[in-house]
């Protein structure tokens, strides 16, 4: 049974009492940072880069060399399961993702398998382990996966950036064979997760990227259920120590209260929801990770302290608060902000501890 010399951000995700407040963000290893791109032009691509189970495991490594961050989190992608499962994930320089196959009927929902994270997913797996490894249990390393709801998206769409009208259309017209789509992303997203828990994964974050986009009932019914029905069987430890997991839902807000009622440790919460409110919304049941518009992160340094202390704020004195950004961190951010956001957090949230 090993123990991480920094195991601040799983007190909080299990709201336990902490010196401070942990910080770490989302999409934390990527574009913003020189080092990546100089990594990425080696790999030849991003999915080349993803796939590479070394230059996976370096670029991981990169932001919490360059920063004192509470956790690492995996370089990979959500859309790594629709790939396995063999649409042919490709990127469009401006546009972003692209399946070669959307799933749109009966048959296309039969086609598909459950991928073995063993075999189609190993190198997500291997990037893990090697992560692990070159950590030496400094810091947690966060593990993570699309919510099925989110990765039936760009499944059905085909692609990024719609207007989800084909989801839609599927999820009204025919909601049989949408929960069928759901059936299979949930038992893949069950076996990926468990395949990062086994390999050493510290926590785990299932983002719903999508989530927000449907009304209150198709959010419980299309998205919700199935977000309980991982939590539940996930593994609950890793290495004799307990993995805690945190659900995010974009555009959630309003419905805090149930989020925080189907097992998750932790919620996600993005910039448009004050967290003192969302403490309100959620009675203590779960820790809160956010909240900091990322546009913040463009501003000046003077910026970046003020609103950070506003969100420590806005969350107030006590124990369950993970630092973050209410969503992914800008290709455009000046990586010394990020150095700012850091220290301000560290300096300034021990008053509220």
């Amino acid at each position: 049974m090993t123990t991480l010399e920094n195991d601040i951000l799983i007190k909080a995700l299990m709201r336990q009492p902490t010196s401070r407040t942990p910080i770490w963000i989302m999409r934390q290893a990527g574009r913003y940072l020189p080092e990546y791109k100089l990594t990425r032009r080696r790999a030849g691509s991003f999915l080349e880069l993803a796939k590479n189970p070394n230059l996976a495991a370096e670029v991981t490594l990169q932001p919490v060399e360059r920063f004192d961050l509470d956790a690492a989190i995996v370089f990979s992608d959500i859309l790594t399961i629709p790939d396995a499962m063999g649409l042919g994930l490709h990127f469009v320089e401006g546009e972003g993702p692209f399946f070669h196959k959307a799933i749109r009927n009966e048959e296309d929902v039969n086609s598909l398998v459950v991928p073995d994270p063993y075999d189609k997913l190993r190198y997500v797996i291997d990037a893990i382990e090697q992560s692990k490894k070159s950590l030496k249990n400094r810091i947690p390393l966060i593990g993570f996966s699309g919510s099925p709801f989110t990765l039936a998206c760009y499944q059905i769409e085909g692609r990024g950036g719609t207007d989800f009208s084909y989801v839609k259309k599927m999820l009204y017209d025919n909601p049989s064979l949408f929960h069928k789509l759901l059936s299979i992303n949930t038992r893949a997203v069950i076996d990926y997760l468990n395949a990062q828990i086994n390999a050493g994964a510290n926590a785990i974050m299932l983002f719903d990227t999508w989530g927000g986009i449907l009304s209150y009932n198709a959010y419980i019914d299309f998205s919700l259920k199935y977000l309980k029905k991982i939590l539940e069987a996930l593994l609950r430890e890793s290495g004799g120590h307990y993995v805690p997991k945190t659900i995010f839902t974009k555009g959630g807000g309003g419905w805090l209260d149930l989020i925080s009622s189907v097992g998750a440790d932790a919620v996600g919460v993005d910039w448009q929801v004050d967290l003192g409110l969302a403490r309100n919304l959620t009675k203590g049941k779960v820790a809160l990770q956010g909240n900091l518009d990322p546009a913040v992160m463009l501003a000046s340094p003077e910026i970046v302290r003020r609103e950070a202390e506003a969100v420590l704020k806005s969350f107030g004195k006590g124990k369950g608060h993970v630092f973050n950004l209410g969503h992914g961190i800008s290709q455009h951010t000046d990586p010394e902000n990020v150095k700012v956001l850091v220290e301000t957090v560290k300096q300034k949230s021990p008053m509220f501890h």
